[in-house]
């Protein structure tokens, strides 16, 4: 890790877009300890066992037949911040060719916002279903990763066994999976409104409607996955969910207002609404019955529904 390299780096930050995005990563990984990807005897194999048996245990709960992604990396922070940084130039593309060149000082300043979220992320993330997104190429798989050197950390700040606790790990990011093979129409039907949405705020305006939607979609995604995990896992999972919030919860409020800031505060309440919302459907009907908002986008519910299952409910089945 060196932070004076990655301040100059930021500093270093050219060319015509609002943000240098080479500069922006170099800089992200200069200030960020890449970890080990130094994997024990057996570990590789034991990733790989993790994820199948996630999938053919969600297959039997969701009553889902679907393919694992094409990729499947154990990866180190700087592997993370590789494949990211692509994603985030993506979606950012739209407000940079309509803003046009910036002058040399906001640009550095973008770089340097862009640098500090990708290197925090960087250090936090475990693991990661990537659907591309917003991507030119329409052939690119889909992608998982897990972050090894985070994994192992935050197992060990919890003081839980790090064999069970990557488990559960491969066993949410495989759910993401399961979601995305149940629903093709997916990837469109997000992608559409973060189109949307992006395209208003690169003309000075918000769609509220667009962001309402989305956020609602996410919500559905978290919470189906929670739902899921909840069913397929093979182990105890109350404590490692217990400490998990308990360490989120004991951030300083310096890390606290950051995460809310880059938008980690909503997804926390994604998945809390989110699976509040199908656990209530599940109890009502069981979890097959969940499964019913992935047969079409208008099954969906909407932002309100989500606080209202009984709604939604009611609206697929009068």
């Amino acid at each position: 890790m060196n932070l004076y390299r990655s301040a100059r780096t930021v500093a270093g930050a050219s060319g015509d877009r609002a943000v240098d995005w080479r500069a922006a990563a170099e800089a992200a990984k200069a200030a960020t300890d890449p970890g080990s990807i130094d994997l024990e005897p057996g570990e590789r194999a034991a990733y790989a066992g993790d994820v199948r048996d996630a999938r053919d245990d969600v297959s039997e709960i969701a009553g889902l037949e679907f393919e694992l992604p094409g990729t499947v990396e154990i990866q180190n922070r700087h592997h993370w911040i590789d494949a990211n940084v692509e994603t985030f130039e993506r979606v950012m593309a739209p407000v940079e060719s309509r803003v046009g060149a910036f002058p040399g000082v906001a640009r550095t300043v973008n770089t340097g916002t862009m640098t500090v979220m990708l290197s925090f992320l960087g250090r936090n993330v475990l693991g990661q279903y990537d659907p591309l997104l917003l991507a030119d190429d329409p052939t690119r798989e889909h992608a998982l990763y897990f972050l090894r050197p985070n994994i192992v950390d935050a197992a060990d700040a919890l003081d839980v066994e790090y064999d069970r606790f990557r488990r559960w790990i491969a066993y949410h990011e495989v759910t993401h999976a399961a979601e995305f093979a149940a629903a093709p129409w997916l990837p469109d039907h997000l992608e559409e409104r973060m189109q949307r949405g992006i395209d208003e705020l690169s003309e000075g305006s918000f769609d509220k409607k667009a962001f309402r939607e989305l956020d609602a979609t996410m919500t559905v995604v978290e919470g189906y996955a929670e739902l899921l995990m909840d069913h397929a896992f093979d182990d105890e999972y109350a404590d490692l969910r217990e400490k998990l919030e308990a360490r989120r919860q004991g951030r300083n409020p310096l890390q606290q207002l950051f995460r809310r800031l880059i938008g980690l505060g909503l997804k926390r309440r994604q998945y809390e609404r989110g699976k509040a919302f199908f656990e209530h459907v599940a109890a009502e009907r069981d979890v097959a019955a969940a499964g019913a908002v992935w047969e079409r986008p208008a099954n969906l519910p909407n932002h309100d529904e989500i606080d209202e299952p009984d709604r939604w409910l009611r609206r697929l089945d009068p």
